[in-house]
């Protein structure tokens, strides 16, 4: 149970949709957003149906590599900025990327309950982003985030922001790619909004295989890092039991890996044993409830939702004990992923510099490990994926219980349901109670 309550106010898809880049208008930058005031009002009825491309690493450029889970809306009107219009009474219309339209830090901490242990915690914590190739703009484009949002900086030069490639060399880095770096952005920029005060670490991996992947992994762990997020997945196989020894089985660190956003159905390494798979829920503000916010299971469709089900191949770890699979079910919790109801992010490397709102698993992933940071640093011998389950059916977790991402044979499998699910696991943060251990 929850100690003390957090702070609440009263490989592998098909195609995507493509239209023109949209995003908020200056007018709400004017109206005060850029103060990060919360919309309190209820969605007005007139929108425009939202849409979005998935981000160029989906779709892996290469045999043998793994995809990246996100997504780019490409135009109407988001949840934030539906909110920002029922208070403001301005409705976006311009096309451009000068304003945020996705949700930001100050929301996210709302939704999950993290509000004073974002402002408290997290000091001398590091959290690892690993990636795929080299974003030149990463540091540069999270400056730019972070002063947006009156986050204190995080840079190379005052030691909070370190960039290395997967040997753990500051100069010698991976060939630049457009679409990991859309990815990139996304990740330091959620880490950043859960835990400001944590230093970020972002170890590029020379291409995105598993091997390399997995060896940038073990360089973020080599280096310190306690908290480590993987955005990305494939088909499984069965060499995965041996990618978990060789890459995963880190006791004592949070391995957080997005659950997929292809629909029903495991992916790896969310389905390693030794990590915390996250599943994806679309996230809208709730004046009615106490929580302020309600949640369901992301889906768009029966191949753009997020992932969950039974690995065929991992064993079942000792904390999880469902009996809809016999090995390793995914997933284990779950965040914000929807597009729809995306979030705020700024990136500038390929695209046309300013403000994306994205979604899929890929947010869900450093949303997490975000927050196992806040929570502090896990005993050496643990294994952090299963802190959740030791808090399940608390207060600790908000139990996520409307929606699917397909249809399965064992209902709680793709269904949410009041409990454990897979789509959403035991649900999403309620402070952090839950991820301590």
């Amino acid at each position: 149970m929850r100690s003390t309550p957090p702070d609440r106010p009263a490989g592998r898809r098909g195609l995507r949709r493509i239209t023109t880049a949209a995003v908020a208008t200056a007018a709400l930058l004017l109206a005060g957003f850029g103060t990060a005031v919360q919309a309190e009002a209820a969605q007005p009825a007139a929108s425009a149906k939202v849409t979005w491309t998935a981000t160029p690493c989906a779709t892996p450029a290469h045999k043998g590599e793994l995809a990246c889970n996100s997504y780019r809306v490409t135009g109407g009107l988001t949840a934030f900025q539906k909110q920002q219009a029922a208070r403001t009474g301005v409705t976006p219309k311009a096309a451009d990327a000068a304003t945020p339209s996705g949700y930001g830090p100050t929301d996210l901490r709302s939704a999950y309950g993290l509000t004073s242990a974002a402002a408290s915690g997290g000091s001398g914590k590091t959290i690892a982003i690993v990636d795929a190739y080299d974003d030149p703009n990463a540091e540069a484009d999270l400056a730019t985030y972070r002063s947006y949002y009156g986050l204190s900086a995080c840079t190379t030069a005052n030691g909070c922001f370190k960039k290395v490639s997967q040997t753990g060399s500051t100069t010698s880095l991976p060939s630049a790619d457009s679409g990991w770096a859309e990815e990139i952005s996304l990740d330091l920029d959620m880490a950043s909004a859960i835990c400001p005060n944590c230093n970020i670490l972002l170890v590029e991996a020379t291409s995105a295989t598993m091997a390399n992947l997995g060896t940038a992994v073990n360089r973020a762990v080599s280096l310190g890092a306690k908290y480590v997020s993987n955005s990305y997945g494939g088909s499984e196989s069965s060499s995965d039991t041996s990618y978990d020894s060789s890459y995963f089985n880190h006791a004592g660190v949070a391995i957080t890996v997005s659950a997929g956003d292809s629909g029903y159905g495991a992916e790896y390494p969310a389905a390693s044993r030794y990590v915390t798979s996250v599943g994806g829920t679309a996230l809208t503000k709730a004046a009615s409830t106490t929580r302020g916010w309600t949640e369901t299971v992301w889906k768009t469709s029966s191949t753009e939702a997020t992932g969950s089900g039974c690995s065929s191949y991992d064993a079942k770890p000792t904390w999880q004990t469902d009996t809809g699979c016999t090995k390793r079910t995914i997933s284990d919790v779950s965040a914000v992923a929807d597009p729809a109801t995306g979030v705020s992010v700024y990136d500038s490397y390929g695209i046309t510099a300013g403000w994306y709102t994205f979604g899929g698993t890929s947010a869900s992933s450093p949303i997490i490990a975000g927050v196992y940071a806040l929570a502090g640093t896990p005993s050496s011998s643990s294994y952090p994926a299963s802190f959740p389950y030791a808090a399940a059916g608390t207060s600790a977790l908000n139990d996520v219980t409307s929606g699917n991402n397909g249809s399965c044979t064992t209902s709680y499998l793709c269904t949410a349901r009041s409990g454990y699910d897979g789509p959403t696991g035991w649900g999403t943060p309620e402070g952090v109670s839950a991820f301590t251990g």
